[in-house]
């Protein structure tokens, strides 16, 4: 059977390798800035990644020597300003439509590889992604202070959930730019690698996420993004649901193998592997 063909997009690469989507912004003579072309051929990608068996983890970077420089400040802010309050609406719903609404909850695995310049509107795909690697000499900043403008578009909301709350007050009031190492330490970042490995690095943490059930994978991460504004309560009420539903719905039926295997067979340990997944039926 032949591939699916992908849409033809300008201003974002596709690229499949033995079950990762690489997710290029490509823009690199702005470096990569979001523009709104950009931001409806995101939603896009997005949608057709979401189908394609090709797609098992999707990592997102950017072309050249950025990851991207935020939003792009002529096309999405001077010609904006011209627009129609319903045009801006349509801009702006496309805009965060992918950044977080669909990027947070999309069902498969996301890494952020954070390649080098990380500005801006670009903290909100970033923080978005479930885990995010960065270059040590990727540059980051929250420069909207510079502009004499505030980190809006949910950029301040994406800071503050990922940073450390001295860190992200200091950048946000100073507008410093700080490296790839630091983003680690305030823990914008899972981790930083030297540039040249970061690629690599990226691949042995993709290949790990695919080595796990798919079907609970896509429920653990949706159902901690859900439970993070429950009270305790609703939180158990929902994950016990949520249990429930996963497990009635997996085709792998993962839970029964890992039992059985552990169990009955003993034949592996839990803590340190996964269960033998070419026992599923």
């Amino acid at each position: 059977m032949s591939e699916p063909t992908l849409p033809t997009w300008e201003n974002v690469k596709v690229e499949f390798e033995d079950g990762i989507a690489w997710v290029t912004l490509n823009r690199p003579d702005k470096r990569n800035a979001m523009s709104p072309a950009l931001n409806r051929e995101m939603m896009s990608v997005l949608d057709t990644l979401e189908v394609d068996d090709r797609c098992k983890v999707l990592v997102l970077t950017g072309a050249g020597d950025s990851f991207s420089a935020g939003m792009d400040i002529k096309e999405y802010f001077r010609e904006v300003d011209k627009a129609t309050p319903v045009g801006v609406m349509r801009v702006q719903r496309e805009s965060m439509g992918w950044q977080w609404r669909r990027l947070m909850f999309f069902p498969k695995p996301t890494i952020a590889m954070v390649n080098g310049w990380c500005f801006g509107g670009a903290f909100t795909p970033l923080v978005s992604c479930d885990l995010a690697v960065a270059a040590d000499e990727a540059m980051f900043g929250l420069s909207e202070i510079n502009w004499g403008i505030i980190p809006a578009g949910n950029v301040t909301r994406a800071v503050a959930e990922k940073m450390t709350q001295a860190d992200a007050q200091y950048y946000l009031l100073t507008g410093e730019q700080f490296s790839g190492k630091k983003a680690a330490e305030t823990r914008l970042v899972y981790e930083s690698v030297p540039r040249a490995q970061l690629r690599t690095r990226v691949t042995e943490i993709a290949r790990v996420l695919m080595a796990k059930n798919p079907h609970v994978l896509s429920a653990v991460k949706l159902a901690y993004r859900r439970v993070k504004d429950m009270s305790w309560d609703v939180s158990e009420d929902y994950l016990y649901a949520k249990a429930q539903q996963t497990y009635s719905t997996d085709p792998e039926q993962g839970r029964k193998h890992g039992m059985d295997q552990f169990l009955d067979e003993k034949s592996y340990r839990p803590g340190l592997q996964n269960y033998r997944r070419e026992d599923k039926k």
